[in-house]
């Protein structure tokens, strides 16, 4: 039975009850994750079935993307026009710290998020940091917001004193929770475990781009110590 389990799937954990999903691209058609928008709204029905309560779309801003604010918040309210179920919406963006970054933060071209509009939802490449990634958190405080680092699990290049000195720079993490059952693979899930139970992790969201990561997520099994300890920030 699944009450004498050491895990449960996501779908029978109740994890989702009440969340806030911080970081999903399911804004259609601007970057690489929703294209249709009846695929946004079977995502949101399938949350809204799991108990989630709010939902900030977050499209790339990034060089690939080159997507800009005025056209992002016309197509997320003609999206809010036209929806009809209970999760709460917002908008706001996923930046790459990236060579235009600082121009685009100087020229009041981000999409901050938060209660108050002054979180920065920032990511840098997978594979090696930026070379200014100091002067540019600090640029992005010093502009009024506080960073808030997508994934941090998944950079390849950070160790363990890495997200120390983030964290005593004032970022703020936030945990991608398929990490937590492997969706990415096996060290991004043991790094994640090992944030998650030091308690680094001040956001959660799923990055989801697409109904099949929403159903492997969903069916996808999670122990129930990770359950506890994720209950801290969700």
């Amino acid at each position: 039975m699944w009450f004498l389990s050491s895990k449960v799937t996501v779908r029978e954990s109740g994890i989702l009850q009440g969340c806030c999903d911080c970081h999903c691209h399911l804004l259609p058609g601007v970057d690489d994750g929703v294209q249709a928008v009846e695929e946004t709204w079977r995502i949101l029905e399938i949350w809204q079935q799991m108990g989630m309560k709010e939902v900030w779309l977050t499209p790339h801003i990034m060089e690939d993307y080159p997507n800009m604010p005025t056209p992002l918040k016309e197509r997320f309210a003609r999206l809010t026009d036209a929806y009809t179920g209970s999760i709460m919406l917002h908008l706001a963006a996923e930046h790459m710290m990236d060579g235009p970054f600082l121009k685009r933060l100087n020229d009041g071209l981000v999409m901050p998020f938060g209660n108050n509009q002054d979180q920065l939802l920032v990511e840098t490449s997978y594979y090696t940091p930026p070379m200014n990634m100091t002067e540019t958190i600090e640029r992005v405080k010093s502009s009024g917001y506080t960073p808030v680092l997508a994934h941090p699990e998944r950079y390849q290049y950070m160790e363990r004193k890495d997200y120390l000195r983030w964290k005593g720079h004032g970022v703020l993490f936030q945990l991608n929770i398929p990490s937590l059952v492997g969706a990415y693979g096996l060290e991004v899930m043991h790094k994640a475990e090992w944030l998650l139970k030091e308690n680094m992790y001040d956001l959660c969201g799923t990055d989801t781009h697409n109904t099949e990561q929403v159903e492997l997520f969903l069916e996808s099994e999670i122990s129930k110590k990770t359950i506890k300890r994720l209950s801290r920030i969700l």
